[in-house]
């Protein structure tokens, strides 16, 4: 009864808009008003089948298949809200000010006059909606017409989530759309996973533990190996409501102009990868399937979540902010294997919980990858979820135990410089951050890093914040 009630009320809410929005969009050629979906993923590292990963995830391969992989993507930070944020306005988190969570007592949300893509799109006549997890805030920067299945703490029903789609694609006629959906999985809280009843519509997919992979970031442990089973099965559940919506919008009618977009927002919720600017929390998946476009290709290109919002506006026609966006448009890369000029991402992080202040910055070659922590001084807090997980506890109940080849002192206390050298150590252990012998090219990225941080206004940037620059 309680889902009836829901579907009707959404099918109100997508109703409702047509009228204004027909009128918006009349006399606009269509052939230019093209659709967006876009897909977020909750906590999903680089974890699925098509990267030969031993997880059940055939409908995003499939995506992957049919569009464009790209295997070198990287989020902007590994932090939920801000990610979001950054996929949402096309600024860095020190530019937008979404520096932490957003809900309960953490409270972060934009900085005054930032604006969003549902906001540019909405302006450009297009039926926006929101269904799923939202995790950002102020409300008013982010206007979507509808906000179906409301954030709540942790929707797992995939299903609903896909009739909700469809149920608003049905109410806007053939207005064009922009439609986001936030998937809680597979975010391990409040409970296993999601993993804890049965899902309408969803295949039963169970891991055994003994036959997982466990990344190497992580010491190979029972409560690990339980975890990360329970882990891959809600990333089966999210694979199984990617393909319910895509059914959805062939049932619309509304495949041929409809550029999809799915991505993660941070590393797998476990140490070493969730609120790390190492390897395991930036390096993310992401697939962009665009109808008339070449697809069926993978991409070495280096692309960051700042490049989302102006892929998006690129596809629509849709008009972005006064202001400068740093990213750019990834649809030139479709159909490719790589171009030039794309070998180099920034991050940049101020804290998760409210409690967990660590601000770093970070920049990434293909072979390097260099982190300032700016108040290296503090120990590196561990996220709530993590830190209640049992495979923290389990690494926990032993000092000697290792996060990967860290020791958990390493893991806790660091440097104020890191500097890795990928080629030969892939998972940033051998910190060359002090010392002479790698010292020209250590510098090198810090002068890099000091430059993008002075153009795009960092207030952690010593005189910008004071001067005012930071306001830019």
């Amino acid at each position: 009864m309680k889902r009836r009630h829901f579907l009707g009320a959404a099918t109100g809410a997508a109703l409702g808009l047509a009228p204004a929005t027909r009128a918006l969009s009349a006399g606009i050629d269509r052939a230019k008003r093209r659709n967006v979906l876009l897909i977020v993923s909750d906590d999903q590292g680089m974890d699925l089948g098509c990267l030969g990963v031993a997880v059940q995830t055939p409908n995003l391969d499939a995506l992957a298949q049919q569009g464009t992989r790209f295997d070198q993507a990287y989020a902007a930070v590994s932090s939920c809200s801000s990610s979001r944020a950054v996929v949402y306005t096309g600024l860095y988190t020190h530019q937008n000010g979404m520096y932490g969570l957003a809900h309960d007592a953490h409270n972060q949300g934009l900085r005054d006059g930032i604006e969003t893509l549902p906001y540019w799109l909405k302006k450009a006549g297009y039926a926006t909606a929101l269904v799923g997890k939202k995790h950002v805030k102020p409300e008013g920067a982010f206007p979507y017409d509808a906000e179906l299945a409301p954030e709540r703490a942790g929707i797992r029903d995939v299903a609903l989530l896909s009739d909700a789609v469809e149920l608003f694609l049905r109410g806007i006629g053939d207005a064009p759309f922009f439609v986001t959906v936030g998937f809680s999985d597979p975010h391990r809280a409040p409970v296993n996973f999601g993993n804890n009843q049965p899902w309408p519509r969803v295949k039963d997919v169970r891991y055994d533990p003994a036959k997982v992979t466990v990344p190497s970031h992580l010491p190979d442990l029972p409560a690990v190996r339980g975890d990360l089973a329970q882990y891959y099965e809600s990333l089966s559940r999210l694979d199984d409501g990617v393909g319910m919506i895509r059914a959805a919008i062939e049932r619309c009618g509304r495949a041929d102009d409809t550029l999809i977009v799915f991505l993660s927002d941070n590393g797998r919720p476990f140490p070493g990868a969730k609120t790390n600017l190492y390897d395991p929390g930036l390096h993310l998946p992401l697939i962009v399937h665009a109808p008339g476009l070449r697809g069926g290709a993978t991409s070495d290109a280096m692309v960051s979540w700042i490049d989302i919002a102006p892929t998006i506006l690129e596809w629509t026609g849709a008009a972005g902010p006064a202001y400068p966006l740093p990213g750019r448009s990834v649809l030139p890369l479709l159909g490719e294997r790589g171009k030039p000029g794309w070998d180099m991402v920034f991050a940049s992080h101020e804290f998760h919980e409210i409690d967990q202040y660590y601000p770093m910055r970070a920049i990434r070659t293909r072979t390097r990858s260099y982190i300032e922590n700016l108040a290296w001084q503090l120990p590196y807090p561990i996220a709530g979820d993590v830190a209640g997980s049992d495979s923290w506890k389990a690494i926990a109940a032993d000092p000697r135990t290792r996060i990967g080849k860290r020791t958990q002192a390493a893991y806790r206390n660091r440097p104020a410089r890191e500097f890795y050298d990928l080629e030969r150590d892939p998972d940033e252990v051998v910190n060359l951050g002090s010392g002479r012998a790698r010292a020209a090219e250590r510098d090198a990225l810090a002068a890099k890093l000091t430059a993008f941080r002075k153009a795009t206004g960092d207030p952690w940037t010593e005189g910008l914040a004071a001067t005012g620059k930071a306001e830019g």
